[in-house]
């Protein structure tokens, strides 16, 4: 069983003059929050309430706050989604994107973000990604707020050619670029991958 801890431990998780109104809905719907180790593949996670369980959110602790805070805020919007609609409409269809939008505003509404990450979202609220991680200007603008790692650098930041690293050591050729990612070879398997431009690698030779 999951060790519990008390709510006042998300408050270093989050950005100043957030954790009121974030625990405001924790405890409202009475969510199991869980902060995990980081996920290559996914930012946050929710699992609705069924039998004797409740909803069920997790957010990767690995994320800097404000990452953390719009990962939580999307999730929760699931959260409000399916308290409305349960399984009947699509998991990123326009009533996420409704329900999304009003509590950005929301969170926006109390000065909580950098000028230049509430400029981003004010865009968004338009047109919600379905995923924090394929909206490219916001993770640009949110990169801003991460700790700097030593040879880490976005994928469209790298000369074409170069080689770079991921997660678990694979290593790849930068190649061109169509459309929005970028064609690259993975010279162990001798097959092309498509990148997207903001993935962030690490230049073992930098």
């Amino acid at each position: 069983m999951a060790k519990r801890y008390p709510l006042d431990a998300l408050a270093p998780y989050l950005p100043e003059k957030s954790f009121q109104w974030v625990i405001g809905y924790i405890q409202q719907y009475n969510v199991q929050l869980t902060i995990t180790r980081n996920r290559t593949s996914v930012l946050g996670d929710y699992r609705h309430a069924h039998g004797t369980k409740g909803h069920r959110i997790s957010v990767n602790s690995s994320l800097n706050k404000y990452s953390f805070l719009i990962t939580l805020l999307h999730e929760l919007a699931h959260l409000f989604t399916y308290e409305k609609f349960k399984n009947k409409v699509a998991p990123h269809g326009k009533e996420w994107k409704h329900e999304y939008a009003m509590i950005l505003k929301e969170f926006i509404a109390h000065k909580i973000f950098p000028e230049d990450v509430e400029k981003v979202l004010l865009h968004t609220l338009k047109n919600p990604a379905a995923s924090s991680c394929s909206d490219e200007k916001l993770l640009r603008v949110l990169r801003n707020y991460d700790i700097k790692k030593e040879r880490h650098y976005l994928l469209e930041q790298i000369p074409p050619g170069s080689v770079f690293h991921i997660a678990k050591g694979r290593s790849f050729i930068k190649g061109e670029k169509i459309r929005t990612r970028y064609k690259c070879l993975e010279p162990a398997t001798k097959k092309y991958y498509l990148f997207s431009a903001v993935y962030e690698v690490y230049l073992p030779h930098a």
